[in-house]
């Protein structure tokens, strides 16, 4: 596993921004790069995994683990009558409450197995024993996403290769375990402390972007997404970058409002609004909230839309994702 991993993990990064020109540029300066399978369909994915293996560069490639559906389905209703005033405003129609969905999780497990991703890591669970077994018998290394060092026990009786040690300080979606009671209060080192102390295995530290700490302070690399949010390699957003660099959304915090999953985002007008009824329910909130996210983006309105950060964001310009790097390991 230590051979794989480089100091520094460009994080996996759904709906957009991990591109295969930003997994492969990073390679090339020194990085582990991973693409995102979150949403997009097998062929999608393995289109891209495709164009990645052909570079000859080591990569990665992050699953989500399924969720189970709602535990309370009349909650989501709610939730779905009370965004319809954002789909008036946006002008598009709200979908019915879609209740279960893998994301095509078999198919794009096939697709690791069957193309020996060097590197699989998994969001949202511990994926089960046989998909472990399967990808490392195609000689695929496994990283498991946890938050807490019962997370981590949990995860280590799946047999993975390491550990991610995600903290709250990470932008994007948190894999905890306990949506309900997470808050995103502990950081990447003080996570990291806690998922070392139950594993010899190595452990990668997520969130707060300080490399040459986390590192001293044990990890065996550095996952880093929001400082190459603004990479000229990046799939974000053209509403996500204006918004970064405006100056005008100083805060992040953590919220459901847009997947029914905690997640750390700029606050705008969207998560001050709805993060206080939003329901426990990934994914059938992120479905819910998917065409109004959509048509902001086409408006270029970020008010709309999930603009996932981490707490130094503010530090984050425009730049190739090599100087970047160099930045990060200074």
């Amino acid at each position: 596993m230590r051979d794989l991993l480089r100091p520094v993990v460009v994080a996996p990064m759904a709906g957009g921004p991990s591109t295969p020109e930003l997994v492969v540029a990073a390679a090339r300066a020194g990085a582990l790069g991973f693409l995102a399978a979150g949403y997009k369909t097998p062929e999608a994915v393995e289109a891209e995994v495709r164009a990645v293996r052909g570079s000859n560069f080591r990569y990665g490639l992050n699953l989500f683990v399924p969720s189970p559906p709602p535990a309370a389905p009349q909650a989501i209703e709610r939730y779905r009558a009370a965004l319809r005033p954002e789909a008036e405003r946006y002008g598009v129609e709200l979908p019915p409450v879609r209740l279960t969905d893998d994301d095509h999780f078999a198919a794009k497990l096939e697709i690791a197995v069957e193309h020996r991703v060097p590197v699989v890591s998994f969001t949202f669970g511990v994926p089960p024993a046989d998909a472990v077994r399967a990808l490392r018998a195609a000689g695929s290394a496994v990283l498991i996403t946890v938050t807490t060092a019962d997370e981590a026990r949990q995860a280590l009786a799946a047999d993975p290769d390491g550990l991610i040690a995600q903290g709250g300080d990470a932008g994007g979606h948190s894999s905890t375990f306990r949506p309900a009671t997470y808050r995103g209060d502990r950081t990447a080192r003080e996570v990291l402390a806690e998922v070392r102390s139950v594993t010899g295995l190595p452990v990668v530290a997520a969130g707060g972007g300080d490399v040459p700490g986390l590192l001293a302070a044990g990890a065996a690399a550095v996952q880093c997404g929001t400082a190459f949010l603004l990479a000229d390699e990046a799939g974000t957003r053209p509403a996500q970058r204006a918004a970064m660099l405006s100056g005008d959304y100083p805060e992040t915090v953590v919220t459901r409002a847009f997947t029914g999953q905690p997640a750390r985002a700029l606050r705008n007008r969207f998560v001050a609004a709805y993060s206080p009824i939003a329901p426990l329910g990934y994914p059938a909130v992120h479905h819910l909230t998917a065409p109004i996210r959509a048509a902001a983006a086409r408006l270029s309105d970020p008010e709309a839309l999930n603009l996932w950060a981490g707490t130094g964001h503010a530090s984050v310009h425009p730049a190739p994702v090599a100087a970047l790097l160099d930045r990060l390991r200074a």
